[in-house]
């Protein structure tokens, strides 16, 4: 009689995974979006950003005209395909892809889309953690019990259709025993795929990849990882803990060996209280405090009312206001006041924002206005002030 391997007997004792845990990633959500409103533009280079609308039949802006400092939200495929990217500056992107078609940005129909994909989500699988506007984390285990491959992928096809049936979007899905791996699999194969690993599929589908693909591993680390001669995933989880922890600190050494490793024992978070809740724009051309005070003015009123617009849909109120500010140098200001009693209003924001702006010299052109809110507090358990304060003049 035939002896199993050590590894055979594990994986027939063991389910194959551990959890089922699923990061779903809507894909080019932004730009999809907008395809179902110009579905004529199927099949071509699309990118989303600036401040341009676009417009109807063959009517539509191409990047190769745009003039402005405006960057990139997202873009379809074929537009990544000529090299733009998310974040890239639009003037930029222009060398790269001229003929691409430009579409300004449409962030309550993004809201609306966001929405409706994770109640068609949670309806199957309601275990979830909301991680943006066009992500979320899914703990299946519940949902596959035995951990079986096949069956995580059966559930990830179902999730996959309620999304389309929903929406009409494509999303990927990658499921793994937790959410470092299911994250980093979810983009493995985009568009509308789905990718089910498990811990003995490390060594063939996750350590050839390159370390800077693991969430957590920004630029910089990347860059000295490469100088310290590790490139690959795989070559960080052959590294000594030791010497990471030398190059890097003891915390994030210690991280980078384990996630190098596919280990992560985070659960999936259903209930999740938000910190704080802000508002900013990035202007067109740097503002002269004096000269554009009204331009300012009225960007700052906008921004103050979008801000309480968001904490009464998401029913919070909030006790420190923050001003955000950054010049034509780049040099970023933040200040903040902390409040006697919570506030929700826009004209209460924009009255202690503006308290804020006193304590900041205004000797530059500004590029950036940025509102917070933070020491949030339900609104339902928050004692509101019995006489709201007016709105007062910005930039006085």
């Amino acid at each position: 009689m035939g002896h199993n391997s050590p590894a055979v007997t594990r994986r027939l004792l063991m389910p194959a995974l551990s959890r089922s845990i699923a990061h779903l990633d809507m894909d080019a959500f932004f730009a999809s979006v907008e395809l179902l409103r110009y579905p004529q533009l199927r099949g071509q280079a699309v990118v989303v950003g600036g401040r341009r609308a676009g417009g109807d039949g063959e009517d539509f802006p191409r990047l190769a005209t745009y003039v402005g400092r405006g960057v990139i939200t997202t873009a379809t495929y074929e537009a990544r395909a000529l090299g733009v990217h998310s974040g890239m500056g639009l003037m930029k992107a222009a060398q790269l892809a001229p003929e691409a078609i430009l579409l300004s940005a449409n962030f309550d129909a993004y809201r609306h889309y966001s929405r409706l994909f994770k109640a068609a989500v949670r309806a199957l699988a309601p275990q979830v953690e909301d991680r943006g506007i066009d992500e979320i984390y899914i703990d299946l285990s519940a949902l596959n019990p035995d951990g079986s491959v096949n069956g995580a992928r059966q559930i990830a096809m179902q999730l996959q259709q309620a999304v389309r049936d929903a929406t009409g979007l494509s999303c990927s899905l990658g499921v793994a025993p937790n959410k470092l791996l299911a994250k980093l699999c979810s983009d493995l194969d985009k568009p509308a795929g789905i990718t089910v690993v498990t811990a003995d599929d490390l060594p063939a589908r996750i350590w050839p990849l390159p370390a800077k693909r693991i969430n957590g591993i920004g630029p910089k680390a990347a860059a000295r990882l490469e100088e310290l001669g590790i490139v690959t995933i795989g070559e960080l989880a052959g590294a000594d803990p030791a010497w990471l922890q030398d190059h890097f600190g003891e915390r994030y050494g210690v991280w980078l060996s384990r996630a190098a490793r596919g280990e992560d024992e985070r659960p999936v978070v259903t209930e999740s209280e938000p910190k704080s809740l802000s508002r900013e724009t990035t202007f067109e051309r740097d503002l002269h405090p004096k000269n554009d005070r009204p331009e300012l003015s009225t960007r700052f009123t906008r921004l103050c009312e979008q801000l309480a617009d968001d904490l009464t849909r998401k029913g919070y109120v909030g006790k420190t206001v923050g001003l955000k500010l950054r010049f034509d140098n780049f040099h970023t200001v933040t200040r903040d006041q902390t409040l006697p009693m919570p506030v929700g209003d826009a004209a209460a924001i924009r009255k202690a924002a503006g308290e804020c702006l006193k304590r900041v010299p205004l000797d530059r052109r500004i590029r950036l206005l940025g509102v917070k809110v933070s020491s949030l507090i339900r609104r339902d358990a928050a004692p509101l002030p019995d006489e709201r304060p007016t709105q007062g003049e910005l930039f006085d």
